[in-house]
């Protein structure tokens, strides 16, 4: 696994969106360690969804890859759906996509959200 590309989830990019200290948030940690920043296309769907500004959002993605949702995920995403029905975890369809991205493209995921992440077995998650 390439430990400079790191797939961001949008609790992160929400998260900095939100404070005003910037130089506290997981994004900025990563940005300034020289990561290669990617997110899926699900997380910046996610993002759009929330969004009201557009310039701020233009310079938060401008240095993000967004990666596409496509049959390698969809058939990653279905395997880990499955295992979490097994055990009775089931999360949102969103999350399993996002972290199906994730393995797919053999990448950590930055995430705020560990509750429902962490459930998932061949999920590296980025602990800052």
């Amino acid at each position: 696994m390439d430990n400079r590309r790191i797939l961001i989830d949008t609790s992160v990019f929400i998260d900095y969106f939100r404070k005003k200290r910037k130089d506290s948030t997981t994004l900025y940690k990563l940005s300034i360690n020289n990561y290669e920043l990617y997110t899926s296309s699900i997380s910046y769907f996610e993002y759009k969804l929330g969004s009201v500004d557009e310039t701020f959002e233009q310079i938060l993605f401008s240095n993000v890859t967004i990666l596409n949702f496509g049959k390698k995920e969809a058939e990653i995403a279905s395997k880990i759906f499955k295992e979490l029905k097994s055990k009775n975890q089931i999360i949102e369809f969103r999350d399993v996509f996002i972290a199906s991205t994730a393995i797919s493209n053999q990448m950590a995921l930055a995430t705020l959200n560990l509750k429902h992440f962490e459930r998932i077995d061949d999920l590296e998650i980025y602990k800052s």
